[in-house]
């Protein structure tokens, strides 16, 4: 389960697992809920996570789309450095906004 600080229109979302496809689900329907009382702003906090798989990014990916569609926008905070060039390799870092822990 992930901790969850709602900010007027922003949530920060802070999995306490890697996001990989064993969790997939359940994050998934965290953040459809976060979606469905119309938050506009989404910041996952990555500051725990290790590793991410390609479910995960598919998770990702799709929360940003249904963000787009409504206005708002996706965040992603506090990537470890692994994980930061993974998201530039795949130019995710065009799509929504990626800051790295260490930069």
């Amino acid at each position: 389960m992930s901790q969850i600080e709602e900010k007027g229109q922003r949530v920060v979302v802070k999995p306490d697992q890697d996001i990989v496809s064993a969790m997939s689900e359940a994050f998934k329907s965290e953040l459809l809920s976060l979606l469905n009382k119309g938050f506009k702003e989404l910041d996952i906090d990555m500051s725990e996570i290790e590793m991410i798989d390609s479910i995960g990014l598919g998770v990702l990916i799709a929360t940003h789309n249904s963000l787009i569609k409504t206005g708002g926008k996706l965040m992603v905070s506090h990537v470890s450095d692994e994980i930061y060039d993974l998201f530039k390799t795949m130019s995710l870092d065009r799509h929504f906004e990626v800051h790295a822990a260490s930069k």
